[in-house]
């Protein structure tokens, strides 16, 4: 069935109507006429018929709407990452200390949600900076909305900048303290009490090994799957 709009004697009938093969031909039989076309334009009627309507036919108006190029686009932000993480990088003091210390340098753009922003990435697919860009269309991240590219690349380098020569005492052997070794520092100051004491080191051992005669703790021999191949050479 489908409206059919029906010219009589110079007037405009607006019909309901409906197509019927008899045989091998095809008729339309008419299964009610609204009304003159222009009194239900005016008084509104028509308007209400076809809402009424659309309520059991949703999926043929946005089918409709979209052929049409009518549609209302609109765009889907995921909010689940920053409601729970932004709260734990307040509590963590993470917020406050890279602020501080990016607030010294005086960068002209927000290096705190920078950073923010490529940890939330890390945290969920990880990848490049590139792929942080892209990826926070999708999510909805307070702050980050001046934020581009290069901006990324800026507070990653940041973060990798080498401290001057007077502030690398305790500096390991193997590479020189940077940024991002005062704000593990502050961070440990900052959530540090009267009776906080260091328990417990976790270290990364994917490119780390030891090497000499093993030991009793860290240095004894095993295998893979219970103390990490990095442990026993």
């Amino acid at each position: 069935m489908y409206f059919r709009r029906k010219t009589s004697a110079g007037r405009a009938y607006l019909q309901i109507v409906e197509s019927r093969r008899t045989g091998e031909q095809v008729r339309q039989q008419v299964i009610v006429t609204l009304g003159r076309y222009e009194d239900l334009q005016a008084s509104g009627q028509l308007e209400r018929l076809l809402r009424s309507g659309a309520r059991f036919a949703a999926k043929a108006m946005v089918l409709s709407a979209a052929a049409d190029d009518a549609a209302i686009k609109i765009a889907v932000r995921r909010i689940g990452p920053a409601l729970v993480f932004e709260r734990l990088w307040e509590e963590t003091g993470c917020r406050a200390v890279i602020a501080e210390l990016a607030g010294a340098r005086g960068h002209k753009f927000a290096l705190e949600r920078a950073v923010l922003l490529t940890v939330l990435h890390r945290l969920f697919v990880s990848g490049s900076d590139r792929a942080a860009d892209r990826w926070r269309e999708d999510y909805a991240i307070a702050g980050v909305e001046g934020l581009d590219l290069h901006h990324l690349y800026r507070a990653m380098a940041w973060l990798g900048d080498e401290l001057p020569a007077k502030e690398q005492d305790g500096r390991s052997p193997f590479a020189p303290r940077c940024r991002k070794d005062v704000v593990e520092e502050r961070l440990f100051a900052h959530r540090r009490d009267l009776f906080t004491r260091l328990d417990l080191v976790f270290m990364d051992t994917t490119s780390l090994y030891f090497e000499g005669a093993g030991g009793q703790t860290l240095g004894r021999h095993g295998t893979a799957r219970t103390i990490g191949r990095t442990c026993g050479r």
